[in-house]
């Protein structure tokens, strides 16, 4: 989090090259008052350099991802996971795809190209791609894992016979050359290769005989279908996997910006500005204006310097700003995989190959994605030489502390305070010991009432809003209401007039999102400057027939809607040593809505939301007030990804000691697995008590509507105890 007031908005549009770079030299040294912004469809971005490497199996899929997730929070950035789809200039506001718009003072783009042909009939429906990177990674993985195990026929065909459709024929034929029926053409409306130069040309198309890729010139494919090419002769080829490379296509949406384009790509002066003083461009989607170049990552690689110079120029106070040009090389070296482990290298006309030379390319990759790895969090201060008694071993040995429910204060601090607490006696107001929400009359009606507040543990205030929405309410999906209304706190951390007014609208956008998906509406609020971003709802809902913790009867079974580990991987993430592909399935867990969960469990016997406490904390809570035991089976409690491996890495959330303390009741075995009973979830799933035959049905319907529910275990008789089920 900033310590210092914000003023200026930096938004990058796309995780391309330069701006993965930048993120990185960002993080080593941040221009104070800077608010910056990543936005990209996904978590991870694939560096190109290395994509044939792993279509031809050398190189596993994590070694070619960028991970943005972790480049942010070393940059001190948010991430914000969602795929731009336009820029309003005069307002200077980016649109997201599901995501409120987003202001900026400066904006640079980086989203490199796409290899889709939408005009191309069949394409889109059964075509692959070669870029977006991420997306054909995904979808080459499971084919050729497909294809080995003999689900489908190894025939696979490559349109655009270009360099990169060459390279790509090469390693997909390598890494299936072993299967006996393999087949794969390369497709060109014109000659294959036909901008290389001549002896660069020779050396490819023979390493393609070598790999008995058919070639097939000038042929116009007029139909991509399920299982075939066809051809605009009348002719068709087997297919099973259809590769598109032919040429660059730029994204649609920038020909609605009213940015000067060429051919449908940013046009950029040597500042790397474009039309638009305010709007940078650089990697593919850019257009050198001043100096055209072909389309190649190494440009991308050396604009950053400059980019990254230029940007905090720009951002900077004081006059005469003054910003670098950039200056392209004239040529460059150009190393060619070759299928195995085996490259060729062509610079000014001179040209080799060999197993050296994939050693140098595998070098140049490998030296590329250690500078983008390898990030280490900044440290604390040391401690003064004299500080308060105590304070050591409060500080020292200690991680920071988390965000969200793992800032929790512990169980049992609570419960003895409350204990001690007197109570005033009403008729209207009924609030049983441990309930999610009091329960409050009017006249048949019964409402209820909670609050909760979260600290920030996400830099994007419209996640950290959703899911703090998605959590509040879980109290109220939990007594088997309906929301009704909601007020409102934020606390925004120091910054100028008009960034408050564009967070707090972002902020309010997403809140109301949710609420009104849900039914509910948002009467109120308060708003506060503090020296963090924290937001809380205070919310109500309205119900027939209350569900309460005080319901449980053995015999019933046990139902989780969600998955554990929240905890953990926000905590891991905090450190830098979660993954963002995990981290994104995280979020996605957060955001969920439990409101259709609590609908298919209406008939409850008890039930709660499983968050601060833990699972094992909350489940011993039902078992308390209901005067019963309960039996986990540790091996059917879903699961975040990552989450296990954290744990068995020693990771833990701020309040997992005291969720162990709060939980005496516990017997079961030690480990890295039980541990995370103990873990503490912010938004987290539903835990309901039903009879054996509804718990079937109802996590059928569950599993129906997108949960990840399971069963995990069984009420029984008392006393209160949480066993596990070995």
């Amino acid at each position: 989090m900033h310590e210092l007031p914000l003023t200026r908005e930096l938004v990058l549009i796309g995780g391309g090259h330069s701006h993965a770079l930048i993120l990185k030299r960002w993080g080593m040294k941040p221009l104070p008052g800077v608010r910056v912004t990543v936005i990209n469809p996904g978590a991870v971005a694939a560096y190109s350099g290395m994509l044939p490497g792993f279509v031809a199996g050398h190189y596993q899929r994590e070694e070619l991802e960028l991970d943005l997730v972790r480049l942010a929070r070393f940059a001190g950035a948010r991430v914000l996971l969602g795929r731009a789809t336009g820029i309003d200039r005069d307002a200077r506001l980016v649109h997201v795809e599901g995501h409120p718009p987003i202001r900026y003072d400066y904006a640079s783009i980086d989203i490199g190209i796409t290899s889709a042909m939408p005009d191309l009939d069949g394409f889109s429906e059964f075509g692959v791609p070669a870029k977006p990177l991420e997306r054909f990674a995904t979808r080459w993985d499971a084919f050729q894992t497909a294809a080995r195990q003999g689900e489908v026929l190894p025939h696979m065909a490559v349109i655009g016979g270009g360099v990169a459709g060459a390279e790509l024929a090469a390693a997909m034929a390598h890494r299936l050359g072993d299967l006996p029926q393999i087949e794969i053409t390369l497709i060109d409306r014109g000659e294959i290769l036909s901008e290389m130069r001549a002896p660069t040309r020779h050396r490819l198309l023979k390493t393609l005989a070598d790999l008995r890729v058919t070639l097939r010139p000038q042929a116009e494919v007029a139909r991509v279908e399920a299982d075939r090419v066809r051809f605009s002769d009348g002719s068709a080829l087997d297919s099973f996997f259809t590769l598109g490379t032919a040429g660059a296509r730029p994204y649609d949406w920038l020909a609605d910006t009213g940015l000067d384009l060429h051919d449908g790509f940013v046009t950029v002066g040597p500042t790397l500005q474009s039309s638009d003083p305010r709007i940078f461009a650089a990697g593919d989607c850019a257009h050198l204006g001043f100096d055209p170049r072909p389309k190649a990552g190494v440009y991308a690689v050396r604009e950053a310097p400059v980019l990254f110079d230029n940007l905090r120029a720009c951002l900077s106070e004081g006059p005469g700003v003054r910003l670098r040009p950039y200056k392209p090389q004239k040529d460059y070296l150009k190393l060619i995989s070759l299928g195995g482990q085996s490259a060729l290298a062509d610079k000014a006309g001179l040209v080799t190959s060999g197993p050296l030379m994939w050693r140098w390319k595998d070098r140049i990759d490998r030296k590329f994605m250690q500078k983008l790895k390898e990030l280490t969090p900044m440290t604390p201060p040391a401690l003064p030489a004299q500080v308060a008694e105590g304070l050591r071993e409060e500080v020292e040995d200690k991680k920071p502390m988390c965000g969200a429910c793992g800032a929790k204060v512990g169980g049992d601090i609570l419960s003895r305070v409350l204990r001690d607490q007197p109570g005033v006696e009403r008729r209207d107001v009924l609030h049983l010991a441990g309930d999610d929400a009091a329960l409050l009359t009017h006249g048949d009606t019964w409402q209820v009432a909670s609050v909760d507040h979260l600290r920030a543990f996400v830099e994007d205030p419209v996640l950290m809003t959703r899911i703090t929405a998605i959590h509040a309410l879980g109290d109220v999906w939990a007594m088997g209401a309906s929301p009704q209304a909601a007020l409102m706190t934020v606390t925004l951390p120091k910054m100028s007039a008009a960034l408050q007014e564009g967070w707090l609208a972002e902020i309010m956008q997403a809140a109301r999102d949710v609420f009104t998906e849900e039914g509910a509406e948002i009467i109120g609020g308060h708003t506060a400057m503090g020296s963090e971003f924290s937001v809380g709802f205070t919310v109500t809902g309205l119900l027939d027939q209350p569900i309460t913790l005080k319901g449980a009867r053995p015999g019933d079974r046990l139902i989780l809607t969600k998955p554990l580990g929240t905890g953990v991987m926000l905590a891991a993430e905090m450190e830098m040593k979660a993954s963002g592909r995990d981290m994104e399935a995280a979020y996605a867990s957060m955001v969920q809505s439990s409101g259709e969960a609590a609908r298919i469990l209406g008939n409850a016997h008890a039930m709660t939301d499983v968050t601060g406490f833990g699972l094992a904390g909350h489940l011993l809570g039902i078992c308390r007030a209901s005067e019963v035991g309960a039996v986990l089976r540790l091996d059917d409690v879903p699961l975040l990804p990552g989450a296990l491996e954290q744990s068995m890495t020693g990771m833990r959330s701020t309040i997992y000691t005291a969720n162990r303390a709060y939980t005496a009741e516990y017997q079961g075995p030690e480990g890295a697995l039980a541990d995370l009973l103990f873990d503490p979830q912010t938004a987290g799933g539903l835990l309901a008590c039903l009879s054996p035959m509804r718990a079937e049905k109802c996590v059928t319907a569950l599993r129906a509507a997108g949960y990840e529910a399971a069963l995990i275990g069984e009420i029984t008789k008392g006393p209160v105890r949480l066993t596990i089920d070995a």
